[in-house]
């Protein structure tokens, strides 16, 4: 036995620390310095990278309150015509990758587009009143209008707990409904709705795709500038680590306020009863606000692309598209097989050894859905590349055969950074489930003499079916949707959806960017249909 819980351990340990050896030499690029690369970078780009990448911040954590707290208070305390129809639908943003809602917005909003193309023939041919969406408050506006379920999902659960009751008792006490919301409802729902921004945080500095095509640099586009531009893996590696410390920062308050929230439950579910009925021009506000935010976040981008679709399918659905879907799929299939694998074996050790050693090599095995995918691209090429060079070395010392790369541009390591940012989505869904087995089915087991691994193939496994699924699907569409890492580590001429949506939206083709994204769209309707049914089980 003694055996078995060392050997499990050392193989968890050299997963722990092929996540984190990516971080380290992320780091130590900065003894690798290349003096005039960085110093143009210093001159040239880190102060304005800093200025736009904390005015993104500032405006999409303010977009993400409005949106996500409103819409969590009308849905979870107050009773309005839809109600229901909007405590689900309004998570549908989150099925359109941030990138999609921005070409999007741009194509319909831009100069061109159609929306001030209609309004110069039939209006006024002089629009300098019109917004340009191509400006930091675009960016902003889009990326709010994505993200905001975040806050809006852990937000809504934090306000079912108090219902009315909390408005009731500071009225009671002399404070008008408007003042009780801001001075009780609003306090107590305080470590969820920090909790949701501080995943809105994460998102946006980890965000590549809108950002690049807004043209707005951050940080993730010095990086890939960068390394593309100044050719320059070392420099990327320095940017690279500027931000990892932003992440470390946002990643530990994240942590607190998820402590916190374990604490903080204050009664009940909110039933029909309890819920304040809006009456008048109340409840019909109600109904508009949330009507535009589902409109302008997810309907109304939906159609356009549908409109786009339609109009570029017989053009770009030939042999190239096949393709591309080809390559995402098995992309996505060979991640989720091997996360899905992993986060199982992770679970099973935490059920198995609760110590202290045990619970923080799971912690740093699943520590890189914090990780911007432009970051860990680089540390990955940079951890690969070191490797690359040891084992050609040793094959030319030992057999006289030249070789020029064996890990880097390979399948290996888009998979191997597909693992590191996205392990911790398959462990949480199959520990969720883990802990559903009770003690005593295993002592049952026990019993029978179905121990160790046996017990986990037999009785675990079986009973984790459901789990397992959850965590391939949530995988599946993630790696679907990931453009920077697949960006930057596939092997030459393997483009993929998320890569060709790059590709044309970076040359202005939006209608035939509209068939990969409308696929696209499309897987990411399944995490959020399973995420629904989750959420009935557990309130039934």
């Amino acid at each position: 036995m003694i055996r078995t819980v060392a050997s499990l351990r050392s193989i968890a340990f050299v997963l722990a620390l092929g996540i984190i050896i990516p971080i380290l030499l992320i780091f130590a690029s900065f003894l690798q310095s290349e003096p005039k690369i960085w110093q143009h970078i210093v001159d040239t780009l880190l102060v304005d990278l800093l200025k736009n990448t904390l005015k993104l911040c500032i405006g999409v954590l303010a977009g993400t309150f409005v949106l996500g707290v409103g819409a969590a208070w009308l849905t979870a305390v107050c009773d309005f015509p839809g109600r229901k129809f909007f405590n689900w639908a309004l998570i549908l943003p989150l099925a359109v990758p941030t990138y999609v809602l921005a070409f999007v917005f741009i194509g319909l909003l831009d100069f061109s587009g159609p929306v001030q193309a209609l309004l110069r023939a039939n209006i006024v041919s002089s629009l300098k009143w019109f917004p340009n969406i191509r400006s930091p408050g675009g960016v902003i506006v889009v990326m709010s209008l994505a993200l905001y379920p975040y806050v809006y999902l852990l937000t809504r659960n934090a306000f079912k707990t108090q219902g009315k009751r909390v408005l009731e008792v500071s009225q009671a006490l002399g404070r008008s409904r408007a003042k009780a919301f801001f001075k009780a409802a609003l306090p107590m729902a305080r470590p969820w709705i920090a909790s949701g921004l501080m995943l809105v945080l994460m998102e946006t500095l980890a965000d590549f795709g809108a950002v690049s095509i807004f043209n707005y640099d951050t940080f993730t586009t010095g990086i890939y500038k960068a390394w593309f531009g100044f050719f320059s893996l070392s420099a990327a590696g320095q940017l690279s680590s500027v931000l990892l410390i932003f992440v470390f920062v946002v990643i530990i308050v994240e942590q607190q306020m998820r402590t916190k929230i374990q604490f903080n439950q204050v009664g009940k579910m909110t039933t029909g009863e309890s819920r304040i009925r809006l009456n008048g021009w109340g409840k019909w506000i109600a109904f508009g606000f949330l009507s535009a935010i589902l409109l302008i976040a997810f309907f109304i981008p939906c159609l356009q692309l549908l409109i786009w679709f339609v109009r570029s399918i017989s053009a770009e659905l030939d042999s190239r598209y096949i393709g591309l879907l080809f390559r995402s799929i098995l992309f996505s299939s060979i991640a989720a097989a091997v996360i899905v694998g992993l986060g199982l074996f992770l679970a099973y050790i935490q059920r198995q050894y609760s110590d202290f050693t045990s619970k923080w090599i799971i912690r740093l095995a699943t520590m890189g859905y914090a990780l911007p995918g432009t970051v860990l691209a680089v540390g990955v090429v940079i951890m690969l590349s070191f490797a690359d060079r040891q084992i050609i070395w040793l094959i030319k010392e030992t057999s006289g055969i030249q070789l020029y790369s064996i890990l880097n541009g390979t399948i290996v390591a888009v998979i191997f950074a597909y693992t590191v940012r996205f392990l911790t989505a398959g462990f949480n869904s199959i520990n969720s489930s883990m802990l559903r087995i009770t003690r005593s089915q295993d002592e049952a087991s026990t019993l029978l003499g179905i121990t160790g691994l046996n017990q986990l193939r037999k009785i675990h496994i079986p009973i984790l079916k459901n789990g397992l699924f959850t965590a391939a699907m949530l995988v599946f569409v993630d790696v679907m949707k990931e453009m920077p890492i697949t960006l930057m580590t596939r092997p030459f001429g393997w483009d993929t959806l998320a890569v060709k949506i790059f590709e044309l939206t970076s040359e202005g083709e939006w209608q035939r960017a509209a068939l990969p994204s409308i696929t696209l769209v499309l897987a990411g309707l399944v995490p959020l249909i399973l995420l629904n049914r989750q959420s009935e089980r557990t309130t039934l």
